[in-house]
């Protein structure tokens, strides 16, 4: 009887953390289930909770997805990074807002972060500017014919 408490109080526990863990943000799936194994809760109960949670639409890697993209690209990250670090976060495939954005637009984006913060003067003459606005734009997971339009955009 003993073991049967512990195996619900565990369950009940998990439910709780998950919860909890999802009333404050959006997860996927992957960082959910790494939270709860931080926690000491047993897989098994993990991927019952978890499924139980899909099931109810509490949780969901697309929406997830969707969510954390949007905020990346708000804060002025490129797709490589976008799509890097959902890979990272269990989410293996594009969401759609990503999917919607042209090349144009991530050019757009990318002369954007340039002017806010560097500016658009003229690069042709300094080399060592132009590799260290690249390097930069090319860490926020820029393309390199994205970089390569933005280093091209001038003041008007």
């Amino acid at each position: 009887m003993a073991k049967q408490e512990n195996q619900d109080d565990q369950e009940y526990r998990a439910r709780a953390t998950a919860l909890r863990l999802l009333a404050r943000r959006e997860h996927s799936r992957m960082e959910l289930s790494l939270k709860l194994r931080q926690r000491k809760v047993p897989g098994d109960i993990i991927e019952s909770v978890l499924d139980e949670y899909e099931g109810e639409g509490w949780l969901d890697d697309n929406r997830f997805a969707d969510i954390y993209a949007r905020q990346r690209m708000d804060l002025g990250y490129g797709p490589l990074r976008i799509l890097g670090e959902l890979q990272q976060r269990g989410v293996h495939s594009s969401p759609d807002c990503l999917e919607e954005m042209t090349d144009e637009d991530w050019n757009q984006k990318a002369i954007g972060l340039r002017e806010k913060r560097f500016g658009l003067a003229d690069l042709s003459e300094d080399w060592n500017e132009k590799v260290r606005q690249a390097r930069f734009l090319n860490r926020r997971g820029f393309s390199a014919s994205q970089v390569e339009c933005a280093l091209e955009a001038r003041s008007p």
